[in-house]
Formats: structure tokens, C-alpha cells, sequence
């Protein structure tokens, strides 16, 4: 029988073709052992990419839940800092006023009073994240005029009150009334902040302005103890006593809305923070889904790995022997 042979130049092209085989092999083979997933995906799934497609867009549904109820729970918690803060503010007021009308002194009960509004209005421009927290929709700006504009807008509707009574009844008409406080003061949006879906199921909504009846008790007492001692209502200081004592006593039952108002933010707070672990939980168990999909056997991949490298290292000393070879060698 003949002997078949191939030439060298054949022979050449064979090692380098196999040469290039075994490195596509290794580089293969050494990515799956560091990433510890498969490098060919369709065979590993076997052509079908239903499943796999389904559990990868459940995640970037997740992962876009994630960062939602991120940003809501800051959103929420910056919410709650903002009425502790605005709460906080109306007691201390509400606590001079009644210290001062049991017969402490009422000098400059007025003026704290007055820095009190202004603390007050500026709470209610507090922004979280560049957006207005009490101005609806319109969170590209300021949900309320200045202090200044508040008290002046107020004394004005206030005009011809000549003793306590009339005057509290006055505020209260003004800031009640959609042509008073809603429309010379609040310059924020009309409706409340779209729902926010912060899963398949559940959403929140922040429907919390600086039109609420909750934030408008507190500020209207404030005012009033403010302008008390405006000369334009001529009141003597018994009348001004009792305005003192009643703006504080009403600021203290305002409180009490205020806590009522800061315990639904506390619910929406836990129900971000519920649905967030849920998600979470669920995201887990589909990168799971996936990595148990897709997974690679470590000890295989090692194993083959090592079995690649030694071919290509028994290529290379065929190589190297192939190039020592000469004519007094054959013969």
C-alpha cells in the first residue's frame, strides 16, 4: 500500500488552522471559568431565547423600579423632614404666645412672631432634588409669595376688624376663600404630582401642597399673632393679650393635624420601603433564574481548559522540532 504524505505548505496551513482553534477554545473556555457563565448563549439555552429573554426584561423592569423607589423614598422622607421642621416652628410659637398671655411679658412676642411666618413661607419652598415638595405640579418654582407679600395680602383683608374676634374671623375667610390666600399667595400648580408605580401593583401618590388645609392652620395663627399689633386695628394691649393667647392655643390644635398629616407620609413611607425589599427580593430570585440558565460547571470548564493547553503546547514543540529539521537530519 502507498504511503500518503502532505506537503509542507499543507502542512503549515493544518498546524496554524489548529493553532487558532485551540486559542478560540482557550480564550472561550478562560472567560467561562472567570465569568463563571457559558460564552455560547444559544447553545446553552438550546436556540430557545423565550425564557431567558422574559427573565432579562423582568430584571430592567426591576432595575427600573429600583431607582423609582429610590428617588420616592427620598422624595417622602424629605417630605417628613420638611412638616417636622414646619411643626416644630409652630409650636415654638405657639408656646411664647402662651407664656405671654398668662402674664409674662409680651415684648417682642410680635417680631418673633413675624420671623416665625418667615420661617414658615420658607419651609414651604423647601425643593428636594431642583422640585417644589408643596407646589403640585408646578415644581420649576416657588409654591408661595414671600412673607412679606402674605402679611401685607392678609392686614388688607383684614381692614375694618376692630377687635380679636372679627379679626380671626376675617383670616380665616381670607385663607379659606380661593380668591384669599389660594390665589394672592400660592402661586404653585393647580392638581397634585402624578401617581408614582413603584412596582407592577402598586403606586403612591404625594399629594401634599402648600394649599392643605393641615399647612394653612398653622401659618394662618402665625399671621394673625403678627399683625396683631399693626396700628391700622387700634387694639390695646388686653385686646392684643387675647389674640396672643388664642393664635397660640390654636397653633397647638394645628399640631395636632400636623401629626396626623405626617403619619400618612410615614405610611407611604413604609409602603416604598415594603414594596422596595420586595422587589429586591424578586430581582434576586431572577438573576438566580438567569445564573442557573446560563451557568457554567467550574471543574469541567477547568478540566477542558487544561486539556486545551496541552494540545497547544504539543503543537508548539511539533513546531519547533518541525523548524530544527534538515537534509543531513533525514538522511
Amino acid at each position: 500500500m502507498k504511503s500518503m504524505s502532505i506537503g509542507d505548505l499543507a502542512q503549515s496551513f493544518v498546524l496554524r488552522h489548529r493553532n487558532s482553534d485551540l486559542k478560540q477554545q482557550m480564550a472561550r473556555l478562560t472567560q467561562e471559568l472567570t465569568t463563571g457563565q457559558v460564552a455560547d448563549v444559544r447553545h446553552a439555552v438550546k436556540g430557545n431565547y423565550s425564557y431567558l429573554t422574559e427573565v432579562e426584561r423582568s430584571l430592567d423592569v426591576l432595575n427600573g423600579y429600583k431607582m423609582v423607589t429610590a428617588e420616592a423614598s427620598i422624595f417622602a422622607s424629605n417630605i417628613q423632614t420638611t412638616l417636622g421642621r414646619y411643626q416644630e416652628v409652630g409650636e415654638q410659637l405657639a408656646n411664647s404666645l402662651v407664656v405671654s398671655s398668662i402674664g409674662a411679658t409680651s415684648g417682642g412676642i410680635g417680631e418673633e412672631a413675624k420671623a416665625t411666618v418667615d420661617t414658615l413661607v420658607s419651609v414651604l419652598n423647601t425643593r428636594s432634588a431642583g422640585r417644589s415638595i408643596f407646589g403640585g405640579t408646578a415644581t420649576d418654582r416657588s409654591p408661595t409669595e414671600t412673607s412679606a407679600v402674605l402679611l401685607s395680602e392678609l392686614t388688607t383683608a383684614m381692614a375694618g376688624a376692630t377687635n380679636p374676634a372679627d379679626m380671626f374671623t376675617a383670616a380665616e375667610a381670607w385663607f379659606n376663600s380661593p380668591t384669599g390666600y389660594d390665589l394672592a399667595f400660592y402661586q404653585g400648580g393647580s392638581t397634585a404630582l402624578s401617581d408614582v408605580r413603584i412596582s407592577g401593583t402598586e403606586q403612591v401618590s404625594f399629594d401634599i401642597r402648600a394649599t392643605d388645609p393641615d399647612l394653612k392652620k398653622t401659618l394662618l395663627f402665625a399671621s394673625v399673632a403678627a399683625v396683631a399689633d399693626d396700628p391700622a386695628f387700634g387694639l390695646d394691649e388686653k385686646q392684643i393679650t387675647e389674640v396672643y393667647n388664642r393664635a397660640g392655643a390654636s397653633l397647638l390644635g394645628a399640631s395636632d393635624s400636623l401629626t396626623s398629616l405626617r403619619a400618612n407620609v410615614g405610611v407611604l413611607e413604609a409602603q416604598i420601603d415594603r414594596t422596595a425589599t420586595r422587589n429586591a427580593a424578586e430581582m434576586s430570585a431572577m438573576e438566580y433564574e438567569k445564573s442557573a440558565l446560563l451557568q457554567v460547571d467550574p471543574y469541567e470548564a477547568a478540566t477542558k481548559l487544561e486539556e486545551v493547553q496541552f494540545q497547544l503546547q504539543s503543537i508548539y514543540s511539533v513546531t519547533v522540532r518541525m523548524s530544527k529539521l534538515s537534509l543531513a537530519n533525514f538522511l
